[in-house]
């Protein structure tokens, strides 16, 4: 039986992720469309929609595993569930932070403004290097798949073996629990130094600018900042996600802790969902896209209360006049 603390958590975290669904099913849905008028896929078209995408089986996955291990351990620990689970959440976990990673590494080549030939020959190569970072993530899938099916069966010996020693049994799993997420953290460390450099590169143009500019900032600073709030919102809520996972990970090998479960479970939706709406609010593609929807919907909210208004006005003259 659950606690009203524990049903208000369940409460947030199924929350989190009709909200992250909505979302960002809106963002791969206006980039959908706008390739089909334009008939043809950019760069940023690309990111935003498989960042999307993975976003979506990826906070499916977190709510299913946590409702699946909440209501129905029986039948998570036993069969092949947990197999299916770790494989996917595997894939989708990695593909989500690599489309991120991405994004950083677009925002980062297309507005900063460094004259070092590095970055100069970079700038001009932004598809080989998206390329490039696309094989590191097969690379890391390799890496990640192999663990994961050695965490699994010694699970399973775990849960069959009286005599397993706990201690020894931990520091193990802590120390596979990092292999396994040594790809995901080296792709948030490019996205660390890529904000950094961003930060450098708009700190510079603000001092250039200050003795040449007295009115409202231009164009390059304001995609500086925007960018700076996309990349620093994306480094906090990943963090946040980072803590989740290692709490619900330390459920694995402290007592049955149920509030401390769900609580991991509701910090690690934080990120996909909050992310996706911090997307819409700084693109402005997505953000006119949002407010034109949101107008059509006042529309018809309008218009289908108007005609039910207009409906029993009608049946209220009816009635008068039969009388």
């Amino acid at each position: 039986m659950l606690s009203i603390l524990e049903g208000l958590f369940i409460f947030i975290a199924v929350s989190e992720s009709i909200l992250g669904v909505l979302g960002n099913g809106f963002i791969g849905l206006v980039n959908c469309i706008d390739c089909v008028k334009n008939k043809k896929f950019s760069m940023i078209g690309f990111i935003l929609t498989g960042l999307a995408t993975s976003r979506i089986c990826l906070i499916l996955i977190i709510i299913t595993d946590g409702l699946t291990k909440i209501f129905f351990p029986d039948m998570y620990s036993s069969g092949n569930l947990i197999d299916y689970i770790s494989y996917l959440w595997v894939i989708f976990n990695q593909s989500s932070i690599w489309f991120a990673t991405s994004l950083s590494v677009f925002y980062f080549l297309k507005i900063a403004n460094f004259s070092h030939h590095i970055f100069l020959w970079l700038k001009g190569r932004i598809n080989k290097v998206l390329h490039l970072l696309m094989g590191s993530l097969f690379i890391s899938w390799l890496f990640t798949f192999p663990q994961i099916v050695e965490i699994i069966n010694e699970s399973r010996m775990k849960s069959g073996n009286a005599t397993w020693n706990l201690h020894m049994q931990r520091s193990k799993f802590f120390t596979k629990q990092i292999l396994l997420n040594l790809g995901v953290i080296l792709l948030f460390t490019l996205c660390l130094i890529t904000c950094f450099l961003l930060i450098i590169s708009l700190w510079r143009h603000n001092r250039s600018m200050q003795l040449n500019v007295t009115g409202p900032r231009d164009p390059s600073t304001e995609a500086h900042v925007k960018a700076m709030k996309v990349l620093i919102s994306f480094i906090i809520l990943f963090i946040l996600y980072f803590i989740g996972i290692a709490i619900e990970i330390s459920c694995f090998t402290l007592p049955e802790n149920k509030l401390l479960f769900i609580s991991g479970m509701v910090t690690t939706a934080i990120y996909p969902w909050g992310h996706s709406f911090i997307l819409i609010l700084g693109n402005s593609k997505l953000k006119q896209a949002s407010l034109r929807a949101l107008q059509r919907f006042k529309c018809c909210e309008v218009g289908r209360l108007l005609t039910a208004a207009q409906t029993r006005v009608g049946r209220n003259g009816c009635s008068r006049r039969i009388i």
